[in-house]
């Protein structure tokens, strides 16, 4: 084989190079099958190979790709922007579109900043975010990421806005558990608030269920509204960062519908165009568009591909797809499926210490000790070992940090394409099982753990 020069994930490891995909599943060029347990990086949520978004693809191409946004607006992004705004809760009802989710959670930042600039408050410049959260590898989104791992080179450049606990349930911060905990981990924000001073904070932004941060955590009950009542409280705006919870993904169009909590903001990416094209959205609230407006009339923010025609259409073309096949419907229902079927495996084998999530959004956290909730150390690697093996079985699997503080536990994401049926959902957990008992397997040969 010639050299590479593409520069990987890990450089000089030998990735399958892939052929085709077709439905929840991919084909490399050996012709070995894969089940896209983890659409991508949570993002091909409508499947490959869909025929009807590649006839948008090819029609808008025909048209016109790309416009600069400073010169054209386009029927596809002012189509897009209005079923958005129609989809998403209370007063959402602007979109401002970048290509990646993290462009679009710093576009988010910048936002809630200048809102505050524009209503004569210039000293409202700060973030406040969880540990255990990921919101974007850029510096203003790694710095608004309590990532452990994500953050450690370059901390000394990055700012320290990770400020409060996640809703941590399996390894409570508080050594409590819910209800008795009277939602500590909500109100922690309120002391944060305190230490830094409202007056200095322009929002707080939390994912509705951690994803690559934490393994698919969802929050306890009463916990979103909670933090939108101190929010209110000490007038900071509420971010709720769905790149990867958003557009059917947990059963719901947005995960934040399952709280009765309306945001100010909104981030949306990765299913959003289900992979067929790279787009990301901030969508604000009539407020904060209401107060520019009134202002400097202008959102400083912007990137040459913004609302290009070409990611437009498709995103469109996907949102539309995922309404006439029904497939938030199908996740819910197929989710609660797959969350039952994993929950039964937690049973056999030990090593799996929770199985938790909503819809087709579900984490695994994998534990040396069951009853003590023991991470294995570091040195063991689990999550890759996991990885590997299920991929050399024919499973495609996404890593994730757990663990007190994010550091040292292992865990990974199950979150095929909402299109998956009930007979490939036993289809994939025979293959993860099979993948769990081999590694339980090779762990008590090493004598990592007992027999």
């Amino acid at each position: 084989m010639n050299k590479s020069h593409l520069i990987k994930p890990v450089l000089e490891q030998d990735y399958p190079t892939v052929n085709y995909g077709d439905g929840i599943y991919l084909f490399d060029t050996t012709g070995k099958k894969y089940i896209d347990g983890s659409s991508g990086a949570v993002t091909a949520s409508i499947g490959h190979g869909v025929t009807e978004i590649i006839e948008v693809i090819t029609e808008q191409a025909k048209k016109v790709s790309f416009v600069y946004r400073s010169q054209f607006t386009s029927e596809p992004s002012e189509e897009l922007a209005t079923k958005l705004s129609q989809l998403a809760q209370g007063d959402l009802n602007y979109s401002f579109f970048v290509n990646s989710g993290s462009e679009a959670t710093e576009t988010a930042m910048k936002i809630a900043i200048q809102y505050w600039q524009e209503r004569g408050i210039k000293g409202k410049n700060k973030i406040l975010s969880r540990w255990m959260s990921y919101h974007g590898i850029t510096i203003g989104a790694l710095s608004m990421s309590g990532h452990s791992s994500r953050r450690a080179r370059f901390v000394s450049i990055l700012e320290d806005y990770p400020s409060v606990s996640p809703p941590y349930c399996y390894r409570c911060p508080y050594d409590s558990s819910f209800p008795s905990c009277n939602l500590k981990c909500a109100t922690e924000l309120e002391l944060a608030i305190k230490r830094i001073g409202s007056e200095n904070i322009a929002a707080f932004i939390a994912e509705p269920i951690v994803g690559a941060a934490a393994g698919a955590i969802v929050p306890p009950e009463g916990y979103y509204e909670k933090i939108r009542e101190i929010c209110d409280k000490n007038e900071i705006l509420f971010i709720a960062d769905e790149v990867m919870s958003g557009m059917g993904r947990t059963g719901r169009m947005f995960a934040m519908e399952y709280w009765d909590t309306k945001p100010d903001i909104v981030t949306i990416g990765k299913g959003m165009s289900a992979g067929y094209t790279p787009i990301a959205a901030a969508i604000v609230s009539d407020q904060i568009i209401e107060t520019i407006s009134k202002g400097s009339k202008l959102i400083m923010s912007g990137h040459t591909y913004s609302a290009n025609p070409q990611s437009t259409a498709v995103a469109l073309a996907v949102i539309q797809y995922i309404e006439k096949n029904n497939l938030v419907k199908n996740a819910e229902k197929n989710g609660r499926y797959l969350l039952n079927k994993l929950r039964n495996l937690r049973k056999l084998y030990p090593i799996i210490g929770d199985v938790r999530g909503m819809g087709l959004l579900i984490g695994v956290e994998f534990v040396s000790d069951f009853l003590k909730k023991l991470p294995f150390s570091r040195e063991v690697a689990l999550t890759s070992m996991v990885i590997e093996k299920a991929q050399k079985n024919g499973l495609l699997l996404y890593p994730s940090a757990t663990g007190i503080e994010g550091v040292g536990g292992d865990a990974i994401l199950i979150a095929p394409p909402l299109t998956i049926t009930t007979e490939q959902i036993d289809e994939l957990v025979k293959i993860f099982e099979r993948t769990i008992n081999q590694l339980q397997h090779d762990l008590q040969l090493k004598g990592i753990i007992s027999s």
